[in-house]
């Protein structure tokens, strides 16, 4: 009789944990394809969606970042300048001037001439270059930044990331000619 009872108690917690996944499962999709998830850029997110999904995001660039094939130059700096200015600076910003549809955008992309944090940190200017680069070479799913890297060459991508790294430093004339804005 101890048999049984064991062997049917196996059965019903499997039935039950059967049930709960088909129930969950179900359910979800029912909110997914019923429900008001939030998809549209003005929903408020999910419960710690922005937290979540930094884990992933900084695990996979911390295991693939590379370092500059190249070092920081004024030249390095002019070119990357133009390519911000033309690629970058209608989402991101330039020095001084928000970019407008930074505030219409889920998630807001980061103005990268503007002070942040408790630091005052310019930009992504705390960052490695290497990280930079992989934010511009590889895009981000579901956020708006999208992969440059059939669009512009290695070289161009390092000389953006590098002026990005140095963002927070005085700037020389032909830099601020090319982004405008005052210097920090």
């Amino acid at each position: 009789m101890g048999k049984n009872g064991s062997a049917g108690g196996f059965a019903k917690a499997l039935l039950g944990i059967v049930f709960g996944t088909v129930t969950l499962v179900a359910g979800t999709f029912l909110y997914l394809k019923f429900g008001p998830p939030p998809v549209a850029v003005a929903d408020s997110p999910f419960p710690y969606e922005r937290q979540i999904v930094k884990i992933p995001l900084r695990a996979r660039i911390a295991r693939e970042m590379k370092d500059p094939p190249f070092q920081a130059s004024e030249e390095v700096f002019a070119s990357g300048a133009r390519i911000y200015k033309d690629q970058c600076a209608v989402c991101h910003g330039t020095p001084g001037h928000d970019a407008v549809y930074a505030s219409h955008m889920y998630p807001p992309p980061p103005q990268l001439w503007k002070k942040h944090g408790p630091r005052g940190t310019v930009g992504v200017s705390d960052e490695e270059p290497g990280f930079s680069y992989w934010f511009v070479a590889n895009g981000v799913r579901l956020s708006g930044m999208p992969s440059f890297h059939q669009v512009l060459s290695d070289t161009e991508m390092w000389q953006v990331s590098l002026l990005l790294k140095n963002a927070g430093q005085e700037r020389t004339a032909p830099v601020t000619g090319i982004l405008g804005g005052p210097t920090p």
